[in-house]
């Protein structure tokens, strides 16, 4: 039998939990990777986490840091397998490169053709325009020059 520690309240010893009230709680509440409407309606996720404003749980800072790091890590992965080059840029410019990615998805994030083949080039003068030069931009606004810079300058502003 799998067993899990859970913290309780600071100063309380851990409590365990076994898999079987895992699989008890699972087969009952349901998994959802979702969001979907309980039958109250309140919007729910995971196993039965109700996520509703003012009525739910909501998500811990320890979750959504937890969402935020698999996250980054998908975005690096992916970019890593799509782009050969990006291993080898400087820290900031790969951080800028994971925003975009999280922030576009990678679908769309390599329509950006000519600015990637100028980073590929290690033109980041010409990437920073490209990037800029696009809608983009005009709908992320200040999030778009701060990485078009990162990027052009290879440090964080």
């Amino acid at each position: 039998m799998v067993s899990f520690i859970r913290q309780k309240k600071h100063g309380e010893p851990p409590m365990r939990t076994t898999s079987n009230i895992i699989d008890l709680l699972r087969k009952h509440e349901g998994v959802s990777r979702y969001v979907y409407e309980d039958h109250l309606g309140n919007a729910t996720i995971g196993v039965g986490r109700c996520v509703q404003t003012n009525i739910g749980l909501g998500l811990s800072d320890d979750e959504i840091d937890y969402l935020l790091n698999n996250d980054i890590g998908r975005c690096v992965n992916e970019l890593r397998h799509a782009f050969p080059w990006f291993m080898g840029l400087n820290i900031a410019r790969k951080d800028a490169l994971i925003s975009m990615c999280f922030n576009l998805g990678m679908t769309r994030l390599r329509g950006f053709k000519l600015a990637l083949d100028a980073m590929a080039r290690k033109d980041f003068e010409e990437a920073a325009e490209e990037f800029m030069d696009s809608l983009w931009s005009k709908q992320v606004g200040i999030r778009a020059f701060e990485l078009t810079e990162m990027i052009r300058a290879g440090d964080y502003i």
